[in-house]
C-alpha cells in the first residue's frame, strides 16, 4: 500500500515538472522576435528579426553556408523599414519596408534589399530584389551568442549592423536628398 502511494506521489511530480518544462519552453522561443531603431533627421529606420542562438553550433560556413543567401535572422523574415528615402552604400533605396537577406562569404558580405514582405524568412524570390549591397565585415573580438542587428548614428546618416557568433557585417546609409 505504502509503495503504491509513493509511486503515485513520485510519478505525480514528475508529471508536474514535466508541465512546467513545457510551460517555460513555450513562453520562451529560440528564436525570439527582436528590433532596432534609430531616428534620422526626424524619420524612424527600423529593423524587425528573428534572433536565433549559436546553442553550440558551428554557424558561418556550415549552418549559414558561405555563398549562399542566408535569411538574415529566424523565422519570420527580417523586416526593414524606412520612412526616408535613403542611399544604402551607393543604392538609392525608397521609403518604405523591405525584407533584408545577406549573401556571407569568407571575403565578404553583401546585404540583400528585397521587395517581396510578409513571408517566411526561408522564402525568398531573386527577382524581388531591389538591390545586393557591399558590406564591411570583421570578425568580431567575442563570440556573440544570439544574433544581433543595431542601427546607430554614423556621420550625418546611420549604419545597419548584424553581428553573431563570430562575425560582424556592417553598411553605411545617408537620407538621401
Amino acid at each position: 500500500m505504502k509503495t503504491n502511494r509513493m509511486k503515485i506521489i513520485i510519478t505525480s511530480i514528475v508529471a508536474l515538472a514535466c508541465i512546467q518544462l513545457v510551460a517555460i519552453a513555450q513562453q520562451q522561443p529560440l528564436s525570439p522576435r527582436k528590433s532596432a531603431e534609430m531616428m534620422l533627421n526626424g524619420k524612424k529606420v527600423s529593423v524587425d528579426y528573428g534572433s536565433p542562438s549559436v546553442r553550440g553550433r558551428k554557424i558561418f560556413g556550415d549552418l549559414v553556408p558561405f555563398g549562399k543567401v542566408w535569411r538574415l535572422g529566424a523565422n519570420k523574415a527580417t523586416h526593414f523599414t524606412t520612412e526616408a528615402d535613403l542611399m544604402v552604400g551607393e543604392v538609392s533605396v525608397p521609403k518604405g519596408t523591405y525584407t533584408l537577406y545577406a549573401l556571407p562569404a569568407e571575403s565578404g558580405w553583401k546585404l540583400i534589399i528585397n521587395k517581396q514582405t510578409g513571408q517566411w524568412g526561408t522564402v525568398y524570390d531573386e527577382k524581388q530584389d531591389l538591390a545586393r549591397i557591399d558590406m564591411k565585415s570583421e570578425k568580431t573580438k567575442a563570440p556573440v551568442e544570439s544574433l544581433v542587428f543595431s542601427l546607430a548614428q554614423s556621420g550625418k546618416g546611420g549604419m545597419i549592423k548584424v553581428e553573431w557568433d563570430n562575425a560582424s557585417a556592417w553598411v553605411n546609409f545617408t537620407e538621401k536628398k
